[in-house]
């Protein structure tokens, strides 16, 4: 059975009341919300290498109304986030039906540079960018002294230009008050913003949530190595809290954190405690 009647199944079926996926028109794939009123659009229903984070929108529409029942299409990076966002109470996986595709053909794939690529499958390919999925990310960190890899990263993080599309594309991010717009964190009006604090801030909140599934990169004009950066974080994470998100419905170790800015000063007691 094709996509187009799965999804016209669902729709039919009341199993879903919306199927998040994409539409063609005038030749571009856009993300498109399909449903019973309109199963004409049915016919311009595509699946090829375009990717968007199909998951944040289907998140904003929960926000709306957290009985709707979502349909998705569902890759392998898109299946994680639903994880993750599952065990975070962002979305019910009780009203999320997904429709299960082949990974996409993304240039991770043409660069062997996807994370779920199975080791031995990815054949003699000459990668662009990226770091080798099936080798540790760290080191390749630790191929640099401290003071180039510092250097390498002042001048990485010089060339964003705070466009914001590191996190507007952003699957897993979800909070209801944003730290980067935060003005005692992040000075507004600064290009480019202030080194290294905008970066190291939203990597410290990748840390636990990252599925690595590189949207980020992909959306990043200044071609920021940002994968590299979460990675990295991640690898922390799971060396520590043997925690890899979006592989199971597992809890984050970060989920008592919140999803709103706290930035209050709190009184020290005499020995210097908060």
């Amino acid at each position: 059975m094709d996509i187009i009647n799965q999804v016209e199944q669902l729709l039919e079926q009341e199993k879903v009341d919306i199927f998040l996926g994409y539409r063609e028109i005038d030749g571009h794939l856009i993300p498109h919300g399909f449903t019973r009123e309109n199963m004409d659009e049915l016919r311009d229903l595509r699946v090829s290498d375009q990717r968007y984070s199909l998951e944040k929108i289907a998140t904003h529409l929960a926000e709306k109304d957290p009985e709707l029942k979502i349909g998705i299409i569902a890759r392998e990076c898109n299946q994680r986030a639903l994880n993750l966002l599952y065990t975070w109470n962002q979305l019910k996986p009780e009203n999320i039906e997904t429709i299960t595709v082949n990974c996409c053909p993304s240039k991770l794939k043409h660069h062997s540079d996807c994370s779920y690529l199975e080791p031995g499958k990815t054949g003699d390919v000459k990668k662009k960018q990226g770091v080798d999925p099936n080798t540790n990310p760290a080191g390749f960190m630790e191929s640099y002294n401290g003071t180039q890899r510092f250097s390498r990263w002042m001048y990485e993080f010089s060339k964003c230009i705070k466009c914001y599309g590191c996190r507007n594309i952003c699957p897993v991010c979800f909070c209801t008050e944003c730290s980067l717009e935060h003005p005692d964190l992040v000075e507004p009006g600064n290009l480019p913003p202030e080194v290294p604090i905008f970066h190291l801030v939203r990597a410290v909140h990748m840390a636990g949530r990252c599925i690595d599934c590189g949207l980020c990169e992909e959306a990043c004009p200044a071609e920021i190595p940002l994968r590299l950066l979460y990675r990295e974080m991640n690898r922390i994470v799971s060396d520590v809290f043997d925690y890899r998100p979006g592989e199971g419905l597992e809890k984050s170790p970060f989920t008592m954190i919140g999803d709103k800015v706290t930035l209050e000063p709190k009184p020290m007691d005499a020995q210097g405690e908060k």
